[in-house]
């Protein structure tokens, strides 16, 4: 069977994985379009920068391709990769910080990245008033996550805003899942007074990672791995 001819929305996660390990570059588009939006989002909880969390991803993804051998299935292949991204996030983080006496941190960081996030409109093109109060609402939420302790804020965007369950949550950040009962709870706590206002639908347009960015690094990526040689046969000709 050919591979463009394949149903992945259709297939096991470790159907998938074995495609991915073949280097399918079907596969490797579908997997990185279905989950691009829950890794950046990921990345940005620790990274706090559009830009740094976009290229965390990427890093992220070539990672996993690399490890697609350990992924045995006992967790989501979503989950798998959230943890990826989570722990390349951190090691970028932690540079950053080293580097930080030496250059400042706020260059360190990429705070002044210049990549914008972008904001879905419902009904087309947004009208002035629309892109005001959306550009807006982006910024309340981004602030009153960024004061939020790394820990209460990863937690929040997984959980919340990604929707992951909490054993899922568990798994990607390798932590009990009674801890992440509490460190949500903590969370939805401290931003309770600063969201109040905010209603849980606003939460899916927060740090939307899609279209055109979205697409790019879709395509970086299929020829990135395109380059490498594939580690096994594909399953499927």
């Amino acid at each position: 069977m050919r591979s463009d001819a394949l149903d992945y929305a259709e297939m096991e996660d470790a159907d998938l994985a074995d495609l991915f390990r073949a280097g399918d570059s079907g596969a490797v588009r579908f997997i990185a379009t279905r989950h691009n939006q829950r890794l950046f989002r990921a990345a940005w909880a620790v990274l706090k920068d559009s830009g740094e969390a976009e290229d965390a991803v990427q890093s992220a993804y070539l990672k996993a391709f690399a490890a697609i051998d350990s992924f045995e299935g006992r967790s989501k292949l979503s989950t798998w990769l959230t943890r990826i991204v989570i722990n390349e996030a951190l090691t970028r983080r932690r540079s950053a910080r080293r580097r930080a006496p030496h250059i400042g941190e706020t260059e360190a960081l990429g705070i002044e990245s210049g990549r914008a996030v972008q904001v879905r409109y419902p009904g087309g093109q947004p009208t002035p008033e629309h892109h005001v109060a959306n550009v807006q609402l982006q910024k309340t939420l981004e602030e009153a996550l960024n004061r939020l302790p790394d820990i209460y804020r990863i937690v929040f965007i997984l959980r919340e805003i990604e929707g992951m369950t909490i054993d899922e949550a568990a798994v990607a950040l390798d932590i009990l899942p009674a801890t992440v009962k509490t460190r949500f709870f903590r969370a939805r706590q401290m931003l309770q007074a600063q969201l109040a206002s905010v209603e849980r639908t606003d939460l899916d347009d927060f740090l939307t990672f899609a279209g055109a960015a979205c697409s790019a690094l879709t395509d970086r990526l299929a020829d990135l791995i395109a380059a490498q040689p594939a580690r096994t046969r594909p399953l499927y000709h």
